[in-house]
């Protein structure tokens, strides 16, 4: 507390009467000693007189007002001016409050009281923003370092798609993914099955984010060409009767589908589920053997531009304990393409919330049928940002073909 005043006496009585109440004063005998004291201590209450030699109690408020300050401090002035102006001229020069000449020591006591609650509310306001601004700081360096690792986690994601195409033989694999953030659940994939033939894979985790992308992640390992031993959809060929000298077989797509489903029943502890798409093709002969479990339906585009779709959607693995899945087959000749697509793409809304639908993916292929690879893929994903509207994708999009060289005929 700060008692500003020209009088000694004045000050005096002022003083004793707040010591009394347990204040810490300081006395200061004019507006200039007052401002200088002010520079040095952290004064939160003053009560100064108005009429000063030199410095008045006003000018000494505006100036006391201008103080760099790292709390409020409350201000009253004590006069013997009773008119409005007076008194509007104070408070819009930044005094809080007024006291007549003489003062009363209970109304002083009283206009004290009132400015301790307001002192006391900005001190706690004053410390409640120190801790949003405290926790926002925190909460700025967790964002950043999340975002981070999230982005090494799509780069892991993307590394788990290997190139963008890779040749077979007389057949060419091309692989695309995006996740809808910065990781997703989708992951397409392919693997030799010996010299003559190729597995493709498309799976699709049911959700979005981390999850699922870890999800995604530990099924990438059931598809492994670099570990052909944990692949589930390869046997060792001594085990159905092949040559002792080892290598793989292909398991058929429906027990791959069905060998997924016991095992994320039994062993990945998570509510998640997934939807699969996987085909066996033999290069030498063009022969496809598919499983569809809840997948969007695979499609055969021929060289004429002709399109085909397969499958009878299937249940999705992961949810229904002793569920069945079934086989189809085809065949893929000289400029054939197989394509399997995520319902990310199938079910990518307009502006209207229209979805493109397979009829949708089916009328984009017939217009991108001259392109090849993954120049096609790439076509097909920017007809699909046309179809949205140039907005972010709702969901991961991905998709995984297969191509017969078109001047290779078929055995």
């Amino acid at each position: 507390m700060l008692v500003v005043d020209d009088s000694a006496a004045q000050r005096t009585v002022l003083a004793r009467m707040l010591a009394r109440w347990g204040y810490r004063v300081h006395e200061a005998a004019s507006g200039e000693d007052a401002l200088a004291l002010c520079q040095r201590l952290p004064v939160d209450m003053v009560l100064s007189d108005w009429m000063m030699p030199g410095m008045s109690g006003i000018a000494f408020c505006r100036a006391f007002r201008a103080l760099p300050r790292s709390g409020y401090g409350y201000f009253i002035l004590l006069t013997s001016k009773t008119d409005k102006g007076a008194v509007a001229r104070g408070l819009k020069e930044g005094a809080d409050d007024f006291l007549s000449k003489p003062v009363s020591p209970a109304e002083l006591h009283a206009r004290l009281t009132a400015g301790e609650r307001i002192l006391r509310m900005e001190r706690e306001l004053q410390e409640k923003n120190r801790l949003v601004t405290e926790t926002l700081a925190q909460l700025q360096t967790a964002h950043a370092a999340l975002g981070r690792d999230l982005d090494q986690a799509r780069q892991l994601q993307q590394s788990l798609v290997r190139e963008g195409a890779h040749r077979f033989g007389r057949a060419q694999v091309s692989l695309m993914l995006r996740p809808s953030g910065h990781v997703g659940g989708d992951l397409v994939g392919r693997f030799a099955i010996g010299a003559q033939r190729v597995g493709l894979f498309s799976i699709d985790v049911s959700g979005h984010g981390v999850t699922a992308a870890l999800l995604a992640a530990r099924l990438a390992g059931l598809f492994s060409g670099a570990v052909p031993e944990q692949n589930i959809a390869l046997v060792p060929a001594e085990a159905v009767g092949g040559a002792a000298s080892g290598g793989m077989l292909g398991r058929p797509p429906a027990e791959v589908a069905d060998t997924m489903n016991k095992l994320m029943l039994e062993e990945v502890a998570t509510d998640h589920y997934c939807t699969l798409a996987y085909a066996e093709v033999d290069l030498a002969t063009g022969a496809v053997r598919l499983v569809q479990a809840g997948h969007p339906h695979p499609l055969v585009q021929r060289a004429d531009g002709t399109i085909t779709s397969l499958g009878e959607g299937g249940l999705p693995v992961g949810l229904i304990p002793g569920a069945r899945y079934t086989e189809v087959a085809t065949t893929l000749h000289a400029g054939d393409r197989l394509l399997i697509v995520s319902d990310g793409i199938t079910e990518c809304p307009d502006a209207a919330g229209e979805e493109l639908g397979e009829d949708g993916l089916e009328r984009l292929l017939r217009s991108l049928a001259g392109q090849r690879g993954p120049a096609l893929l790439d076509a097909a994903l920017r007809g699909l940002r046309r179809h949205s509207g140039g907005r972010d994708f709702p969901d991961d999009v991905s998709a995984v073909m297969i191509e017969i060289d078109a001047d290779t005929p078929a055995a």
